[in-house]
């Protein structure tokens, strides 16, 4: 559970939008336990707005060809005589000895951990000047593999599977553990394409520096055909494209994804059971302020109505997914942090040891969970409305999953109301269009 700069900030994100958002994050978020902060992508560009236009990139990189960050856009990673660009390279790059240490150890003392994401691969700019491998023999040219690009991305090349590639990710991981890193997002690695070779370098690389660290690998859909690699490899893994705050698509592989669009994304990985620490990524939460830049268009709140917000954070709790808010946490409104601090909604995305669709006949769809017991388990559903128009649901509650032994009335509780809805047999309420309720039972 955390939050991530994409969604409001995109690639521009400052250091001082950051400690402002972590604050926030610190005051409001973390007793409800939100406790990542996750710097995306983009950090070690000096002019961030030129991405439309990659030939103009200006990248900050150290000495051993590993990315930095722009001192100017984040001050305190220090500031060092830097090298200057030489004109006879394509790719300007300025050699800079700067780190996230300071930042890093700043996040930590708020009580939080610190995250940040990068692309898979080795600079392209780190390529062209072919810069020396830290602790070893090899070069950036040995490691990097010039005839597998990003589909998406022009910063890097890929990673060869060899020793100067595992060096080249040992280097990079021991250079994230000096920062205090403790959640690494990589991109381009876990769908078009997918690349298990570079997953197992970063795994071991990871597991050398001896400090714990989240791997997160994007972007989806992960193919179920992986789920048994990247579950022993990573902590999660996106199971689609971006999501958006779009409520339907109409395509469940293009970008970007909506929210609909995830149930069907859900239910494919519900048949996998994972170690404790191993999860599916529904991907981050689209809600709020989406602003001032967001990583896909306008500025603006989110497009996703109050039902629908519901629905969202519902399908991803009861899917027990990674919780990753995107929005600008500065303007953070009453109504999405009581979205974000229901107890018991976080419980069941935290605590479910049993979750998975139960029914779909239409447009009605109910998902079912059971969260540790005490004496007896209790038992978790959540029925939505993937339609358009009202939907009238009229179910015992034996049928809902919300009945297990042989009292004819059980008492049930709204999760999201907090209110009792007595001790009932049947289930009869009417869904407005792309809502959901949330039914739990002792």
């Amino acid at each position: 559970m955390g939050w991530n700069s994409w969604d409001a900030y995109g690639l521009t994100i400052t250091e001082a939008q950051f400690r402002a958002n972590v604050s926030v994050l610190r005051d409001k978020l973390l007793p409800f336990g939100w406790r990542y902060a996750v710097i995306d992508e983009g950090w070690f560009f000096e002019n961030p707005q030129d991405r439309p236009t990659p030939e103009k990139l200006h990248y900050a990189i150290d000495s051993h060809g590993r990315y930095v960050p722009d001192p100017a856009r984040f001050p305190s990673a220090g500031t060092t005589p830097a090298q200057p660009t030489t004109a006879d390279y394509k790719l300007p790059a300025t050699i800079e000895e700067t780190s996230f240490a300071e930042l890093g150890r700043w996040v930590h003392a708020q009580g939080l951990q610190f995250g940040i994401h990068i692309v898979r691969g080795v600079p392209r700019a780190s390529v062209e000047r072919n810069l020396p491998i830290e602790t070893s023999a090899f070069h950036a040219q040995d490691a990097a593999d010039q005839t597998d690009a990003c589909p998406w991305d022009p910063t890097n090349w890929g990673v060869k599977n060899n020793a100067a590639g595992q060096a080249w990710y040992d280097s990079l991981l021991r250079q994230y553990a000096t920062w205090g890193v403790d959640l690494l997002k990589v991109d381009c690695i876990s769908d078009h394409p997918y690349k298990e070779d570079e997953i197992r370098m970063i795994r071991r690389a990871i597991d050398k520096t001896g400090r714990p660290m989240v791997l997160s690998l994007s972007p989806g859909p992960t193919s179920t055909d992986h789920a048994q690699a990247v579950s022993e490899l990573a902590t999660m893994w996106r199971v689609s494209e971006d999501v958006w705050d779009i409520w339907d698509s109409k395509s469940a592989e293009k970008f970007p994804q909506s929210v609909k669009n995830q149930f069907e994304r859900a239910s494919a990985w519900d048949r996998f059971k994972f170690n404790p620490g191993h999860w599916p990524d529904m991907d981050m939460l689209p809600i709020g302020e989406l602003r001032p830049s967001p990583g896909w268009g306008d500025p603006r709140r989110t497009r996703l109505t109050p039902d629908e917000q519901r629905t969202l954070i519902t399908l991803w709790a009861m899917s027990r997914s990674p919780l990753i808010l995107g929005a600008n946490l500065t303007l953070l409104d009453d109504a999405t942090l009581q979205l974000l601090t229901n107890r018991t909604v976080l419980r069941i995305d935290q605590q479910a040891q049993v979750s998975g669709e139960t029914y779909h006949v239409g447009n009605l769809l109910i998902r079912r969970a059971e969260l540790p017991p005490e004496r007896h388990p209790t038992l978790v559903v959540a029925l939505f409305n993937l339609g358009d128009t009202p939907l009238v649901v009229d179910r015992n509650t034996t049928d809902l999953g919300l009945r297990k032994d042989s009292r004819k009335t059980i008492p049930i509780t709204d999760v999201w109301t907090g209110k009792s809805l007595g001790q009932i047999s049947r289930v009869h309420l009417t869904l407005a269009p792309h809502a959901c309720v949330l039914l739990m039972s002792p």
